[in-house]
């Protein structure tokens, strides 16, 4: 039997923070980890993805070169057979960065094994009991799959086993329109795959703002993907070598799509199996561990965070969610932290890009009044002509004292353009303050600048200030 002040079930992005952390602090600290540290967004998630997406952007671009003013002399092809070895090498460099050795050095103990909840302060791993003041579970999710007709009679594809193939499909019928459905239809189809998605809402990301949702669908049917919006699936069934979807509309409408396999991505669940919560007296239900404004479950000595614990499945926010569960669990109450979504932003890592912070504009109209949207077309940006990137739109959401609601981007580079933005939203700066400061040309970020000028334009407008200036005036 082994004693700890903190033990963290699950090594990934939210587990690892988590375990420094609290190492930091001085707690005698042990990672528990199922299988191997890195967690989904390492080996199944964001590092492959990304390397994907990347080899299919260097593609796209070879194939746009003469837009450029540059031949290539011959017809220029795309031959993608070493694509995925290439993503699982990127993925092997990636996770040196954390092997067990390196947290072992700073006195964090790893241990690879199932763990299970015995009572509400021991579990049992590999045959050996485990007792701790404080636990952080942070096990991460899987794929959805949902209970389709012969669906498990095919060999489908999830985001956990697409990078092990050696050959990409010749077509693909890809199921759901989020994030991880999108990125990898634009990847592989610009890959050479033939993709469609099915989206069984009325468009693809639909949690994202609809004005800048559409212009990144217009950019994936340019791709050359057919999207199937306000389609679901309702059976799957092989004929002839080609997966066979049957789909629904809202009328009861039935049409049939095929293609060499599926990927499925309609969404992720959290991973609960074999933990046995109930012995620790910890409730929860298929969307997860239930948690208060402390991260606390209902065992006052355990904590959760990341996707088992939701709202957002992303590593980011499990890291801040990571970095409260300790200061929780290890700090007297007078320090206790709650939890604060406030200013939660993320990315969609297509071409073009979208960023995505706080409202959209449809979620502030109808939570406040008198609320102004400001809007700049990538045009408009000197770097975006150079670099014939001018399809993209910045859309910034405020109150009608100018602070920032929401804050919306598709085009290059968004995810880098939020992150101002995201500071200004954070440190209540109004929209206005942005404006004057001096941003380095020609970058696409004048762009924030100049959406933001467009609030002392407005201001010129007012009475109050027209005489004010008039005033001042010695010409």
């Amino acid at each position: 039997m082994k004693n700890f002040d903190v033990v963290v079930i699950g090594g990934g992005a939210g587990g690892l923070f988590a375990a420094s952390v609290a190492n930091v602090l001085g707690a005698k600290t042990v990672i528990v980890e199922k299988k191997r540290l890195g967690g989904d967004c390492t080996w199944f998630g964001c590092m492959p993805s990304k390397a994907i997406l990347k080899c299919a952007s260097v593609a796209n671009l070879l194939k746009r070169a003469s837009d450029f003013g540059l031949s290539f002399g011959a017809s220029l092809s795309v031959d993608a057979s070493g694509v995925l070895k290439h993503v699982r090498d990127v993925v092997g460099e990636i996770a040196t960065h954390h092997p067990n050795e390196v947290f072992q050095k700073r006195g964090i103990e790893i241990i690879i094994g199932a763990p299970k909840f015995i009572n509400k302060n021991t579990i049992e791993v590999n045959d050996q009991k485990i007792i701790s003041k404080k636990f952080i579970i942070c096990t991460g999710s899987h794929p959805v799959i949902l209970p389709i007709e012969g669906l498990n009679n095919i060999n489908y594809l999830t985001n956990e086993n697409i990078f092990d193939l050696d050959v990409l499909p010749k077509s693909l019928i890809v199921l759901g329109g989020g994030p991880i459905g999108v990125e990898l239809s634009q990847a592989l189809a610009r890959l050479g795959v033939k993709v469609s998605i099915v989206e069984m809402m009325d468009r693809i990301l639909f949690r994202e703002d609809k004005e800048v949702a559409e212009v990144l669908e217009s950019a994936l049917e340019d791709d050359g993907i057919d999207i199937f919006s306000g389609k679901k699936a309702i059976k799957f069934a092989e004929n002839s070598g080609l997966v066979v979807v049957t789909l629904e509309d809202k009328n009861g409408k039935k049409e049939e799509i095929s293609a060499e396999n599926v990927l499925i991505a309609v969404g992720r669940a959290p991973n609960l199996d074999g933990l046995c919560l109930e012995a620790a007296g910890i409730k929860y239900s298929k969307k997860g561990v239930d948690v208060d404004a402390f991260l606390r479950t209902t065992n006052k000595g355990v904590f959760a965070c990341g996707d088992i614990s939701g709202p957002y499945q992303f590593s980011h926010v499990a890291a801040y969610q990571a970095s409260i569960c300790v200061r929780n669990a290890l700090f007297i109450r007078l320090a206790h932290q709650k939890v604060n979504y406030t200013n939660v932003a993320w990315a969609t890592f297509t071409e073009p890009e979208l960023a995505h912070l706080g409202l959209t504009e449809e979620e502030a109209k109808a939570k406040y009044s008198n609320v102004k949207v400001y809007r700049n077309e990538y045009g408009a940006s000197d770097r975006a002509v150079t670099d014939l990137e001018k399809d993209g739109l910045v859309k910034i959401i405020t109150d009608k004292k100018g602070y920032i609601l929401g804050a919306h981007i598709v085009g290059a580079h968004s995810s880098e353009l939020m992150q101002g933005l995201l500071i200004a939203k954070s440190s209540r700066l109004p929209l206005s303050k942005i404006a004057p400061m001096l941003f380095i040309y020609p970058t696409l970020s004048e762009l924030i600048k100049k959406t933001s000028a467009k609030t002392l334009v407005e201001k010129m407008g007012n009475p109050v200030i027209k005489y004010v200036i008039n005033a001042l005036k010695k010409i």
